[in-house]
This record gives structure tokens, C-alpha cells and sequence, in this order.
């Protein structure tokens, strides 16, 4: 015999003792050890037994023993259980039984599982059965068996198997079949039966067997009696109602309308809802009969939506009945009858005819649609199939976090260099021309203006005037009232039409500018200026946009005498104005990355206004403190007074735009639908707001709300308009025009619309275009609304989204764009509308549309807006746009503005779209000092960085960041010199102008997603990615191989900045791969936890591994100082790991093929960040072309922590060698990243855990850095190659 183990503390000799004499008894089966045993299991029940009526110290002597029983290395349980199984005598079993009963009551969760994994839940089976073939059973011993069952069975996998095989389910059936009146034995029955279940042939068993039948005849009307019975037979009909069968058959047997009439009477009489558990329990019943179409259809045929919707408007003040109402509305939705969506097709509304056709993909199968298919055929109640619903859907968005992630690469071939070109060395030579950098011998340069690249502004060529028509001369007097003219002009030839009629009459606003063709005298929207500076002009905007723009010219009357009026916006034909910016006044303020930075800024011939410090770009302010989010707060920009704004702060003016040459660029830019009209937004331009953006906390209840109105369309149909009002597939259809119907349109570039239908007076349904080539891609909105009243809430529902989840959930709003509020000195985007949420609707995507998927549906975007102003005309999009006309502008600007003496700055075009359209590739760099060997070899042989961007139209954030990286390396910030100084940067900066031209989300015209074919483009179709390919080929066969290669990304589902990268240890760390006889090379800026485990796993594989001098890898060094000096950069959001679904992406083919380590994606959120300095705000275009140079000052940073040939003292090495090792949990002026971020996404990884104890060096810190580290000059001067540490670092 065994000694009886039990946990040796103090007062558990008694249990040892009682459990070892029952261990001795139960080996032996004389009579009086039967005795023994019911003496000694009667003690045991006393000491386990826990009852109210005990006191404090009974109680805790009771959980002890429990405890010890239970406890690892007790074979406690095992003496019971084999005492159990041994004993014949009824009381020994019936104490056992309820002793068991007792350790697995309430709190004893653990305890199950250590029962179940004892053997328990066989015995206990077995028990059953024996105990069955008494006749009549006894019924104490059948309660605590059904009762122990009924609570263990969770705990067991296979606890539906061993009871079927053990006969339990017809004895427990019998049971409740012959006691329907004995509710002491019926209510663990029913218990039982519910776990039996939960295994779906169980289910079936029963079904078959009339379980469903009898629980019908115990559950009723409403009845204070027996409420727990009632209570028990609702959750195992549930269960059972799970099998489809079950459910089929009570649909058969009308049980249906049943609950129906029982809930009714329940919710009727439980005025106190003191009963909302039997409520909740005959809602659950209906939720899974109507899991089957047969249901749904027996459900809206028993008048079930009206019976929930109007019981559900009883709940909905009472907070604790929110269960009933989340359960209702779930079953309403999924009852609701499935539409397909109001178009003729679900493909695009503009056609593209491609070169070629593509063998197999989307696209062929697109093109090998029959005609007369249906694409947008509701096929999602062909199958029972449905898709599984939460009653909270949208709340647990990363349920799968914690999931093993197969898409990582495993293959160790694909993570090794290929060092193939793939394409002949002699056909790359086409690409020589887009380096003359690499030949230019500047003899004929001569830091001459005359032979440079760019030109003056008075120089574009402008083949053909802009036309602006106006109503009338403008009178040379100044307004500060708007008056009312007339307008002789035709109303065809009008571009900019009346703003006002009159106080009494109804006011309109422009909308559109037409690209008229028609000779006539023009006027900028400058022309204001001009008037400012005594310049006239031969004709005048239209009066009442005049009007309005001098009003905006207030920002000139308010300042100074002194200050004249400076020209940032836009540059008329008639001012003198030099071909490049001089030098202005070098920045006072001490540079927080930069000490005494002596940033220069952009100056117009006008002068500098005396009382301006600061005159710039947005640039000027960003490279030195970044944005001051505090300092506006407390200042306000706009006045009391409509139209009269204070001067501006000078970071937020536009010396980019001009709006005749973007007019100008327009109607040079080639689009399917062949736009002939520009949005008032792209012409006028955007001026960041001067104030924060918060996230939003959603209302509670709001999506409900948004859900029951959607119902309501059923119920109350006759309610519901049901009016087109605008359609791209009938452009003949007649637009509304009887006042108090919305005005739609969206064709203009990038415009993304493609129906709006009233629903109710206030509300309408709205329908996005597919990207073209495509029958998907619903994200990017881009459209025009006016003839709105102001002060009423209207509600917007864009009705065909994809995505299962969006950050509108999370605090993100759309922007809006108001002409109004421009005229009166606010051209502002800004964050907008109330009650937004995001949300499945019963609008059904066809299996075509979802890939071959059946009973997939549409989700629903809506956002309520109170417009301001009365007839005005507003923009709304889903994130700030950036169409390639502006694109265009601002790279002409750029080059005509630039120092040709200091700035080397080339624009190319590397081949046309598919559209026709050019694909501009800039390179900038700094020109030689001399015309001397020496200089000209240096030149020559600077490192390339390579950028790219917006692969993916609807991400237009990626096209600010740029906006912000392009226009920090063409000012004469000395951070900007010195990059210029080391680098040349070839940029792409938009790598698919045609969709973005033509309003697509994330395709091209070829109907693919430009990003998924880097492994293999093709010349015809996918141009731009072919010949960007070429040019990194082409580099790298010169040896020319980019040092950062980074395609900058927008990213719909995460919050802050953040970035992708291509790291062998990280991947090989998280898998089981075998690297060994591979020579796999990385170097800098791994963290020391990785770079530790992953070398130690490298080592015992035999794998080589590339180090730097800092002995770190290589990958993570350039985010790391982002995370540190770029308050939305967030490194715990970053992923270094190489997956199999990015294969074909150009991070992924730009590390492996071409041999980039440092290959990334940057991603910025669309809606904010939720830590560091931006915490809780929504992020802006300021936030966004900040990242741009934040990026660029990384690579400064990059420069100085990786050159071998670094010229910096030992000592600040030392410094940036512990910043880059530093604690990203740490705050620091800049940025803090917090340890909680949002739940994360797969790819996402924790880098909490780096091992420094070291305090962090704030890059912020202007006490460490002097200014003579930043001029190449004077490291020339005072460092030598001696001072440079030599020592090899590689593994």
C-alpha cells in the first residue's frame, strides 16, 4: 500500500489520517470496514462542507481541506475517487458523492480540472450506469451524480464521447421523461443534457430522440413559480438549437411563433425585469433557429422584427437590459432581408481596355465574365453557412493576437541574398540616363543660374490661358462687407459662380472650376495680393470669390504698416519674382536636434516683413522644434469678427501652391472618365488648422441607435424615399433641384462616388465606385455635397465598405472641406461629424465579389454632419487628398525655387502609366563645391537613399509624408545641407498616378495591386513598377546599391507611425527553421535581447551573421532614431519579420534581390496616435509632413551612427551608441511609448523588453551636440583619419 500523500503543513494530520484509513478500508471489504468507511467519509463531508451558518473559522478550516484534497502531489482525490468506485454500500457512495459535490461547488473551477484529470469523469459515468439499473434508481444518488456531471463536463475535451459510449445520454433522458414533475431531480437532469449538448452528435441524439419536444412542455407562459427550472430547460434548448437539425425540426413543429409569444408574454409581465435571465434565455433560443434560412424566413413570417424592434425600444432606457437589446438587434440584423447593393454591377463604372490580358488572377476572371452574369446577385441565403456573429463584433477586433502566425517565412533559401539582377546587365544601361549625376562633369555648370535645370516660375510654359470667368470688373476699392452683382456671363462659360444673391436670397458657393479651352483674359486667385502692392489686373475673379479672398487679404491689413503684402500662396503674371529663394534670416531659436541649426528660410522677392521673424515653409518650423501643439492652444487664430482673420502663423503658409499652374497641370493630366473639372479644395489649397484634433470616444449606444434605424427601413417602409439623387452609371439622370434635396458629385480628380440615394429627408445611402479593372476596393471617398441647410443633422451611410473592421470605431473621423469657411480665411481640412461608427448591413457581397466566398456582407460607414453655413459647398473624404496635379505643382515650384548654386535637383520622367500620364523620378543632391577632381569623385560617389510612395491611391497620408521629406531637402536648413552634402536621393514619388488620377483605393488601371508585383512586373501592364525595379537593378550593377531603400505607406488599422523591415534573426528567431550551412548577413541597430538569442540560435546552426562596430544588426537602427526624435513614430507598433504574403512587395524583393538591408515600409495611421506628445490626437497634414522630415533627420542620424569613414569625437559616438540601445519605454521629451499599446496585430513586436539600464540620451539634448558637427567644413578642420576607430566587428 501507497503512503497517502497530502501537503505537509500544520493541521492537516487529521485529513491524512482520515484519507489513509479510508485508503486501508477500501482494499478491504470486510463489514465492519464498511462501517469504518461511512464513519470516516461522514467526517471528511463535515470538514468539506461549507454552509452560511458556520462560522469565520469552520469556514476557513473548510476551504483548507479542500484545498489540500485538490492540491499538486495529493493523492487525496485518488483515495476518494478509488473509494468510490470499490464501495457497494449506498451511504459510503452518497457521502463520497457529496463531498466530490462539495469541492467542485462554487469557486471551484481548478478543482474540476483536477477531478477530470484524476479519472473522475469515467468513475463518475460508470457510477451512472450502475446506478440505473435500480429499480426505481435512487434518487439522491442520481441528483449528486447529474449535479457533479453536469459541473465537470465543461472541464472535459472528451466528455461527450465517454458519455455516449457509457449509455449516459438515454439514461439521463429517461430520467427526465419520467419525472417532468420532480423539479428537485429534473434541474440537474436538464443541466446535464445541456453539457451532453455541447458535442453536435450528442445534439443530434436527443434531437432525434424528442428532447427538443419535452423541454417545450416545461418552459411556458409567464410564471413566478419554478423560475430556475425555466431558467435551466431555456439554456439547453439553446444548446440544442445550435444543431441545425434541432433547429430545422422546431421550425418544422411551429415552435417558432411559440417563443415568440412567450417572450412577449414574459417582457409583458416582468415589469421589474426581475426575470431578464429567462428573457435572455428564450432570446438566445430564437438567435440560433434563425442561424438557418429556414428560421430567418419562419421569423420574418411570424412578424418577428416588428414583435423585437418594439420590445427592444421598451428596453432601451433601462441600462441592465442591455443583454436583451444587443441579443435583439443580432437577430434582427442576421433576419433582416439580404439586398444587393443598387447598381448594375459591382465592376467600375469607368472602363479601361488593358494591352494584354492577364492568363489567370482577379483580372482574367473578370474579363472572362459572361455579359449577361449578375454580378451583384444576392447568393448569401443560398447556404446555411452564415457567417459567425458576436454580440459585440467590433470590440475584440485582434482576437487571434496570440495565434501562432504561419504566414512567417520559413523557407531559409528566401531569406538569403540572390545577387541576380534577373535582368541583362546590357539591357540595364537604359537606365544610364537617369543618372547623369554619376558622368556630369559640371565644365559647363558654373554655378551659372542660366544653365541649370530649373527655371523661373514667368518661364513654365503655359500652352493655353486659365480661364477664370467673372461676373464683372472688379473695382479697384477695398470690401470689407460682401455686396451682391449680378453676372452677364453665360452660365456655360462660368466657372466660379455668384457666392451671394442677396441677405434675403439663397447664397451659392463654387464648387467646380471648369477647364475651359475658350481664349479669355484671366486672373489668379492671387490677384488680391496684387492689389495689395498697387498691381492691377486686366480682368478679376468673380465678385463675389474676390470678396471673399480680400477678406482672407485681412491677414495683410492686420499686420504692420511695415509689413507689406508677402505672396505665399500664389505668384500672378505680372510680379517680379526671382527663379530661386534667397537666403532669409537664419533661425534664432536653438534648434532642439540641431544646436543653433541656423535654418534658412524661404523668402519671396516681395521682401521680409520686419515684423515677421520667421517667414517660411511649414519645413522651417518642423526642422527645428517640430509642432508646438501647446503653444497654439493658447493662442486663437481667428477673430470674433467673419472674415477677418489674425496674421497666420508663417509654417502655415503655402509658397507651393499656385492655382493657375495647377489649373494648368489639370488639363494636361490624362484620366479614364476625362475629368473636365477641378475640386475647390485641390485649387484653393489647405491650410493645416491652427488647433489639436482629438480622437473621439464613440457615445454609447450610438451604433445601436445607427442599427435600429437601418431596421426601422423594414418596418416602417413606407417611411423611406428611396430617391436617387445622383449616379455615375446615368449621368442623364436630372439632378435635384428643388431645395431641400442634397447635391452630390464627385467627377473631378481623385473623386470617389458613385451613388447617393435619399433615404429620408435628412439621410442618405451612398455608394463608392470599384477601383477600375476591379469589382472591390471600396475604401477612398472623395465627393462634393451642397445645398444643405445649416444646424440640421444629416446623416451619411457609405454602404459598401469592406473591411470587417475600420478605425472609425476608434476615435477616427472623415475630414470635410467647406468653401465657406474658405472664404472666410479658413481653407482648411478639418476632422468632422458626430455618431460615427462602422458596422455590418444587409447588403450582401455576391460570391464574384468576395472572391468565391458565399454570405459575406457589406459593412456600413456613417457619420452624422450640422453644416454651418446655409447653401454651402463642402468636400468630405476619407483622408486628405493629394491628387498628382498637385503632385505636379509642387515639384515645379520646388525646382523653381530652388539654389541652383547649391542644390543639384533633377526631375526625369522614368516612363508613362498605363493612362499616359508620366511618373515623375526626382533627384537631389548637393552640388560639388568645385569643379576639382576631388570634389567631383566625392560627388559622384555619395551613397544613394531611394524613396518611394503612394503604390496605393487611397493612402494619401503617404504623399504628405513625402510632401514633408521633399520639401526639408530642398530648403537650406543646414541638417538638409548636410544630407544633400552625403547623399543623392532618387524619389518616386507617386508610383501609381493613375489611380490616383481616376479615384481608386488600391489598384492601378490594370486592375492589381501595384505592391504584389515586384517578384515579377510586366512591362505593359504594370510600367512604373518595372521601371523602378530598373533603376534599383541598375544601381546595383554599378555597385551603386541604395543604402535605404523606404516606401512610405498609409495603414487604415493601427494608430501612430511605424515601420516594416526585413530582419533575418527576427525571422529565424520565431521559427524552427534549420539555417545551418547558410551564410546569412545582417548588421546594424538590433536590439540586444534579439541580437543575443537569435546569434546564440545562428552559432549553433553555424551561421554567419554580419555585425557592425557597434555590434549590433542592422535592420532596426534607423527606427529606433525615429522613435526617439519623431513624436508619431511608435517602434512597439514595428514588425522586422519577413512573411510569405510579402513576398512580392518592394521591401521584401528590394532586400532579397537587389541586396538593400536597410528596405522599408514606413506606415502612417489615417486616424492618430495614441502615445507620445500626440496621444489622443488625430493626425494631421502638419503631423504628416513633419514625419517627412523626422525621416530625413533619421537619416542624418544614420549617417554619423554608421559611416566608417565618421569624423565625430570618441565621446559623442559613445553617446549615439547608448541611444540607439536605449529603453523604448522611457519618456523623453519627444515622445513616450507607452508599455500598453492597442491590441496588437500579428506582425507586431514587443520591444519593451530591450536589456539597457542605462538612462536615455534625449537627441533632444542641445548641451551634447555642437553646431561644428554639423559642417562638413569644420570636421574637415579638427578631426583626422587617425581619430577614426578601426576595429572589425563581424561574427
Amino acid at each position: 500500500m501507497n503512503k497517502v500523500k497530502v501537503p505537509t503543513e500544520k493541521g492537516n494530520a487529521r485529513i491524512l489520517g482520515l484519507l489513509g484509513q479510508l485508503e486501508k478500508i477500501s482494499l478491504e471489504s470486510t463489514l465492519q470496514d464498511v462501517e469504518n468507511a461511512r464513519h470516516i467519509t461522514s467526517k471528511l463531508l463535515h470538514l468539506v462542507q461549507t454552509q452560511a451558518a458556520f462560522p469565520f473559522s469552520v469556514l476557513q478550516t473548510s476551504e483548507r481541506t479542500k484545498k489540500d484534497i485538490t492540491a499538486k502531489g495529493s493523492t487525496g482525490m485518488e483515495v476518494i475517487l478509488s473509494t468510490l468506485e470499490n464501495t457497494h454500500d449506498l451511504q459510503t457512495t452518497l457521502n463520497i458523492l457529496n463531498i466530490l459535490n462539495e469541492l467542485v461547488s462554487v469557486g471551484g473551477g481548478r478543482r474540476c480540472g483536477v477531478l477530470v484529470s484524476k479519472g473522475g469523469s469515467q468513475i463518475l459515468l460508470q457510477l451512472l450506469f450502475s446506478a440505473s439499473k435500480d429499480s426505481p434508481p435512487n434518487e439522491e444518488v442520481m441528483v449528486q451524480l447529474h449535479s457533479i456531471l453536469a459541473k465537470i463536463g465543461p472541464k472535459d475535451k472528451k466528455f461527450g464521447v465517454k458519455a455516449r459510449i457509457n449509455g449516459a445520454l438515454g439514461i439521463t433522458l429517461s430520467l427526465v421523461k419520467q419525472n417532468l414533475q420532480n423539479s428537485k431531480l429534473i434541474l440537474p437532469c436538464l443541466q446535464l443534457l445541456r453539457v451532453y449538448s455541447s458535442n453536435s452528435v450528442n445534439a443530434v441524439s436527443l434531437g432525434k430522440n424528442g428532447v427538443v419536444e419535452l423541454i417545450f412542455k416545461i418552459i411556458g407562459p409567464f410564471n413566478k413559480k419554478n423560475t430556475s427550472l425555466i431558467k435551466v430547460s431555456l439554456d439547453t434548448l439553446a444548446a440544442l438549437l445550435k444543431s441545425k437539425t434541432n433547429a430545422r425540426r422546431s421550425v418544422d413543429r411551429g415552435y417558432l411563433p411559440v417563443l415568440l409569444t412567450i417572450y412577449i408574454d414574459w417582457h409583458r409581465h416582468d415589469s421589474r425585469h426581475r426575470h431578464m435571465l429567462i428573457r435572455k434565455g428564450i432570446l438566445t433560443c430564437i438567435k440560433n433557429i434563425t442561424g438557418i434560412k429556414l428560421g430567418r424566413k419562419a421569423f420574418v413570417d411570424a412578424e418577428g422584427m416588428k414583435v423585437l424592434y418594439s420590445t427592444s425600444q421598451d428596453c432601451l432606457s433601462v441600462r441592465t437590459l442591455d443583454p436583451l437589446v444587443n441579443i435583439s438587434s443580432l437577430i434582427m440584423r442576421k433576419c433582416f432581408p439580404k439586398n444587393r447593393l443598387p447598381i448594375p454591377t459591382i465592376k467600375s463604372v469607368y472602363h479601361f481596355q488593358l494591352p494584354i490580358i492577364p492568363t489567370s488572377g482577379p483580372v482574367a476572371q473578370l474579363y472572362n465574365l459572361a455579359p449577361e452574369v449578375d454580378d451583384v446577385v444576392d447568393e448569401s441565403d443560398d447556404t446555411d453557412d452564415t457567417e459567425l456573429e458576436t454580440d459585440n463584433e467590433n470590440e475584440d477586433e485582434e482576437k487571434d493576437e496570440n495565434k501562432k502566425n504561419d504566414d512567417i517565412e520559413t523557407d531559409i533559401n528566401k531569406l538569403k541574398p540572390v545577387h541576380e539582377l534577373g535582368r541583362p546587365t546590357e539591357e540595364l544601361e537604359v537606365y544610364k540616363q537617369f543618372f547623369p549625376e554619376l558622368s556630369e562633369d559640371f565644365q559647363a555648370y558654373n554655378h551659372s543660374e542660366e544653365n541649370h535645370a530649373s527655371a523661373s516660375m514667368s518661364d513654365v510654359q503655359r500652352p493655353e490661358p486659365i480661364i477664370v470667368p467673372t461676373a464683372g470688373e472688379e473695382q479697384p476699392s477695398k470690401r470689407k462687407v460682401l455686396k451682391v452683382s449680378e453676372s452677364n456671363t453665360p452660365e456655360s462659360q462660368q466657372i466660379l459662380p455668384n457666392v451671394y444673391q442677396g441677405a434675403a436670397q439663397d447664397h451659392k458657393l463654387p464648387t467646380l472650376i471648369g477647364l475651359q479651352n475658350k481664349q479669355q483674359s484671366r486672373n489668379s486667385v492671387n490677384s488680391w495680393y496684387s492689389k495689395q502692392n498697387g498691381h492691377t489686373s486686366s480682368q478679376c475673379l468673380n465678385n463675389e470669390i474676390a470678396k471673399g479672398l480680400d477678406d482672407m487679404s485681412l491677414h495683410c491689413n492686420n499686420a504692420s504698416d511695415d509689413v507689406k503684402c508677402w505672396n505665399s500662396r500664389c505668384v500672378s503674371g505680372t510680379e517680379n519674382k526671382p527663379s530661386f529663394l534667397t537666403l532669409g534670416e537664419t533661425c534664432s531659436k536653438t534648434c532642439q536636434q540641431l544646436s543653433g541649426c541656423g535654418k534658412s528660410l524661404f523668402v519671396s522677392s516681395f521682401g521680409q516683413p520686419p515684423s515677421w521673424q520667421q517667414v517660411g515653409t511649414q519645413l522651417g518650423q518642423l526642422c527645428c522644434s517640430g509642432i508646438d501643439t501647446d503653444a497654439e492652444d493658447e493662442s486663437s487664430i481667428s477673430s470674433e469678427e467673419p472674415g477677418i482673420s489674425e496674421l497666420p502663423e508663417p509654417g502655415t503658409l503655402q509658397p507651393l501652391h499656385d492655382c493657375d499652374l495647377y489649373v494648368e497641370i489639370v488639363k494636361k493630366t490624362k484620366s479614364v472618365p476625362e475629368y473636365s473639372e477641378v475640386a475647390y479644395p485641390d485649387y484653393f489649397g489647405h491650410i493645416p488648422p491652427p488647433f489639436k484634433e482629438h480622437l473621439i470616444e464613440r457615445p454609447y449606444g450610438v451604433q445601436r441607435t445607427k442599427i435600429f434605424q437601418d431596421i426601422e427601413r423594414l418596418i416602417h417602409a413606407n417611411d423611406i424615399i428611396d430617391k436617387i439623387v445622383y449616379d455615375l452609371d446615368f449621368l442623364s439622370y436630372p439632378t435635384p433641384e428643388d431645395g431641400e434635396t442634397l447635391r452630390f458629385n464627385s467627377q473631378f480628380e481623385s473623386g470617389n462616388l458613385r451613388k447617393a440615394i435619399q433615404v429620408r429627408k435628412f439621410e442618405y445611402d451612398l455608394i463608392l465606385n470599384s477601383d477600375i479593372n476591379s469589382n472591390h476596393h471600396h475604401q477612398w471617398f472623395y465627393f462634393e455635397v451642397s445645398g444643405m441647410r445649416n444646424a440640421v443633422p444629416y446623416r451619411f451611410n457609405i454602404i459598401n465598405c469592406e473591411k470587417s473592421n475600420s478605425q472609425f470605431n476608434y476615435g477616427m473621423h472623415p475630414i470635410m472641406y467647406s468653401v465657406q469657411e474658405a472664404m472666410l480665411g479658413r481653407p482648411q481640412w478639418i476632422r468632422t461629424g458626430t455618431d460615427i461608427c462602422y458596422y455590418k448591413n444587409h447588403f450582401s457581397r455576391s460570391s464574384i465579389a468576395a472572391g468565391g466566398l458565399k454570405g459575406k456582407s457589406y459593412y456600413t460607414l456613417t457619420f452624422t454632419m450640422n453644416f454651418t453655413h446655409k447653401d454651402d459647398v463642402c468636400y468630405f473624404a476619407y483622408h486628405y487628398p493629394y491628387t498628382y496635379s498637385t503632385l505636379q505643382m509642387h515639384i515645379q515650384k520646388l525646382e523653381a525655387l530652388h539654389d541652383p548654386q547649391q542644390i543639384y535637383f533633377r526631375q526625369d520622367s522614368i516612363c508613362e502609366t498605363l493612362g499616359g500620364n508620366p511618373c515623375p523620378v526626382l533627384t537631389i543632391t548637393s552640388v560639388p563645391e568645385s569643379k576639382s577632381w576631388e570634389d567631383l569623385y566625392q560627388f559622384r560617389n555619395r551613397p544613394y537613399i531611394f524613396l518611394t510612395s503612394r503604390v496605393h491611391p487611397g493612402e494619401s497620408n503617404s504623399s504628405w509624408v513625402m510632401k514633408g521629406t521633399l520639401e526639408f531637402l530642398m530648403s537650406n536648413n543646414l541638417a538638409a545641407q548636410n544630407l544633400r552634402d552625403s547623399y543623392i536621393f532618387k524619389i518616386v514619388p507617386m508610383l501609381n498616378p493613375d489611380g490616383v488620377i481616376n479615384g481608386s483605393h488600391r489598384c492601378s488601371l490594370s486592375g492589381e495591386d501595384l505592391n504584389r508585383q515586384w517578384l515579377t512586373p510586366n512591362l505593359e501592364l504594370h510600367p512604373t513598377i518595372y521601371h523602378t525595379k530598373g533603376l534599383l537593378q541598375y544601381l546595383a550593377s554599378i555597385q551603386h546599391t541604395p543604402l535605404v531603400f523606404c516606401d512610405y505607406h498609409g495603414h487604415s488599422r493601427k494608430k501612430n507611425v511605424f515601420m516594416y523591415g526585413c530582419s533575418i534573426k527576427e525571422t529565424v528567431w520565431q521559427t524552427d527553421v534549420s539555417a545551418s550551412s547558410c551564410d546569412l548577413q545582417e548588421d546594424l541597430g538590433y536590439r540586444l535581447f534579439w541580437a543575443f538569442c537569435a546569434t546564440k540560435l545562428m552559432e549553433k546552426n553555424y551561421v554567419k551573421i554580419k555585425h557592425d562596430r557597434f555590434g549590433h544588426s542592422e535592420t532596426q537602427t534607423l527606427p529606433k532614431v525615429l522613435n526617439q526624435i519623431a513624436p508619431a513614430f511608435c517602434m512597439s507598433s514595428c514588425s522586422f519579420v519577413v512573411e510569405k504574403s510579402k513576398e512580392s512587395t518592394a521591401r521584401v524583393v528590394v532586400w532579397r534581390e537587389i541586396g538593400v538591408t536597410r528596405s522599408y515600409t514606413m506606415e502612417s495611421t489615417y486616424c492618430g496616435c495614441d502615445q507620445g506628445k500626440y496621444k489622443g490626437q488625430q493626425i494631421g497634414t502638419r503631423e504628416l509632413e513633419e514625419m517627412g522630415a523626422k525621416f530625413c533627420i533619421g537619416l542624418l542620424r544614420l549617417k554619423r551612427l554608421t559611416s566608417v569613414e565618421c569624423r565625430l569625437p570618441h565621446g559623442l559616438l559613445d553617446v549615439e551608441n547608448d541611444l540607439i540601445d536605449t529603453r523604448c519605454n522611457v519618456t523623453s521629451p519627444t515622445t513616450q511609448v507607452l508599455d500598453v499599446d492597442e491590441p496588437r496585430c500579428l506582425e507586431e513586436i514587443d520591444y519593451s523588453a530591450e536589456s539597457s539600464d542605462e538612462q536615455d540620451v534625449d537627441l533632444n539634448e542641445t548641451a551634447d551636440f555642437d553646431t561644428q558637427y554639423f559642417d562638413p567644413n569644420t570636421q574637415e578642420e579638427q578631426l583626422s583619419d587617425s581619430d577614426i576607430p578601426k576595429r572589425d566587428f563581424f561574427l
